[in-house]
């Protein structure tokens, strides 16, 4: 469910006037927390415990953890145990603000605490499922996390400064928030700040180090009511069809359970209605007149420009007709420059569409890897809604970065020559880039290397220039009806030589002059319409997308 500022508004004027169903607790505190992201001096907080202070650094996985220290330490770190096998502890010394530090990194494994109902609601015959819009409602840490929580508290009884280094978007702010209220339960007067980064390179950790911030409160407090919501509407849905089914379908679901959820519901119904409409389908008979000139070096086809008719009998009154005159003659002949865009840069619903169709690799795969590539710094964070490169952002690096590689290398050099031009998009998030790479890495193996090599490809062909074609049109006439023919010849391929996942091929057309005239061969076939396909994964991210369903960027978590 997407929470944004009008929908905050929305609901907190509903709930003053006593709306029964959203709880009003979590969208005032959304409401409280809604201001702006300062900047922090951390020169006066360092100044004031000195050399030797203690930082913790927390990360959102231990790949983006092992990985954030080795740059900070250059590459000198010491690992050691955590109280959770997965999640380990580097430490290392660090000067921040020319003073001398003692740095702790750990991590966590995504969201630490989870809402749940108080214990004598979780039951589903204690109350009824109207009771759980307004029934109390917990955080708490589940027994797999709570080796993280322990390590989390006893490392945090030993510094004074604690750094959030989790995801740099709404739910990893929320997951940032986790985290403090951990150390602070056990340490109240520790110092919190926020690194703002969206790529782990030496470069980003430098700049995020350098420019701590505040966390942001009003992210996390729209995660929170994001997730009460789902829990309270979620769980009193499905209690409430599930037993009313139940009554009606005792036999059928007497061990079913028939889930509802706020993305599910809306999501489901696009898949029920395409196939209602498949089923619904009544195919139709159509016919159309087919022109062809008939040449040793290969045949010519004309399309009717009717396309087709619905009656029989029409068709083949005009079919009859050119067949007694089956001469045709050249009415008009045009070619004009045709240009096939570039792809626009890259941002996250685009490249799970785009990772589906042409990789085959299903979206929540696609997030999966892209992480991991992420935490690994081979690309910039992958769940971004940006497709605008900034004007800070240098790109010729980047692509210099690039030209060793055996395959895309040579493009890449070229591109250096010209310089990069990038198309741009319309949408900005006003967080983090579009998804490009930040690490030349030749040695991935399955779909890591293929998921890394098409962001590769698209980030170079989305700072070429378009490929390039001469289009020629043919209009015939045969007996009054009128025909037409195209072809297509390339100039200049562009960016589709570094990007085979768009197809543009030539189809040659003879010359023709107007006034020219040649014996068609003419034919007369038939056909019945068609249903429109079922939904595939790539259509039903963009119908997401598109009406605003999920989590920000979650469709391929759901």
């Amino acid at each position: 469910m997407l929470l944004l500022k009008p929908l905050v508004a929305c609901e907190a004027l509903r709930l003053w006037g006593g709306h029964p169903l959203l709880p009003r607790s979590s969208l005032l505190t959304c409401l409280r927390h809604w201001g702006t992201v300062r900047p922090v001096d951390t020169s006066s907080v360092v100044a004031a415990t000195g050399d030797g202070m203690k930082v913790l650094n927390v990360a959102e996985k231990n790949d983006a953890a092992k990985n954030l220290a080795s740059i900070m330490s250059g590459g000198r770190s010491r690992m050691r145990e955590g109280l959770s096998r997965f999640n380990k502890i580097y430490e290392f010394d660090f000067e921040l603000q020319g003073r001398r530090c003692q740095m702790t990194m750990t991590s966590v494994s995504g969201h630490l605490l989870n809402y749940d109902f108080a214990a004598s609601f979780r039951k589903w015959m204690s109350c009824s499922p109207a009771a759980l819009f307004d029934c109390p409602v917990i955080k708490q840490c589940s027994t797999d996390y709570e080796p993280i929580m322990r390590t989390l508290e006893r490392e945090a009884r030993r510094c004074q400064m604690l750094v959030i280094w989790t995801d740099c978007d709404r739910e990893g702010e929320n997951i940032g928030f986790e985290i403090i209220n951990v150390c602070r339960a056990v340490n109240p007067q520790l110092k919190v700040l926020r690194a703002r980064f969206s790529e782990i390179t030496p470069a980003s950790v430098r700049r995020a180090v350098n420019n701590l911030v505040e966390p942001d409160g009003r992210a996390s407090a729209a995660v929170d009511v994001r997730q009460e919501l789902d829990l309270r509407i979620g769980a009193a849905f499905t209690r409430f069809q599930t037993l009313r089914l139940k009554q009606v379908f005792p036999a059928r679901l007497a061990d079913h359970l028939i889930s509802y959820g706020s993305c599910q519901f809306p999501t489901l119904g696009f898949v029920v209605e395409r196939y209602k409409t498949i089923q619904s389908f009544i195919p139709e008979s159509f016919w159309k007149i087919k022109v062809s000139h008939m040449r040793p070096e290969g045949n010519v086809d004309f399309n009717w420009k009717r396309v087709r008719l619905f009656d029989e009998a029409c068709c083949r009154a005009l079919f009859e007709r050119c067949c007694e005159n089956s001469t045709a003659t050249i009415t008009h002949v045009q070619s004009k420059p045709k240009s096939k865009w570039r792809p626009v840069p890259l941002d996250t619903v685009e490249l799970e569409k785009l990772a589906s169709r042409k990789l085959r690799i299903t979206a929540k795969e696609t997030m999966k890897v892209a992480e991991k590539l992420y935490t690994q710094g081979l690309i910039s964070y992958p769940r971004t809604e940006t497709n605008i490169f900034p004007k800070e952002l240098a790109l010729a690096p980047l692509v210099q970065q690039q030209v060793n590689d055996p395959n895309w290398g040579a493009f890449a050099a070229r591109l250096l020559e010209t310089g990069p031009n990038p198309r741009q998009g319309k949408k900005t998030d006003n967080a983090h880039p579009p998804i490009h790479p930040t690490k030349y890495a030749p040695g991935l193996q399955g779909n890591e290397q293929r998921l890394y090599e098409f962001v590769v490809r698209h980030f170079l062909a989305c700072l070429s220039a378009d490929a390039q074609g001469q289009e020629t049109t043919v209009e015939a006439e045969v007996a009054g009806e009128k025909f037409s023919a195209n072809g297509l010849m390339i100039t200049a391929r562009n960016y589709l030589e570094v990007y085979p996942y768009d197809k543009w091929s030539d189809k040659e057309l003879p010359v023709y002059r107007v006034g020219q005239q040649f014996a068609s061969e003419l034919a007369m076939p038939s056909g019945e319409t068609t249903p429109p396909p079922l939904l595939t994964e790539a259509d039903l991210i963009a119908l997401m997308d598109k009406h605003g369903i999920g989590e920000w960027l979650g469709a391929a978590t759901d």
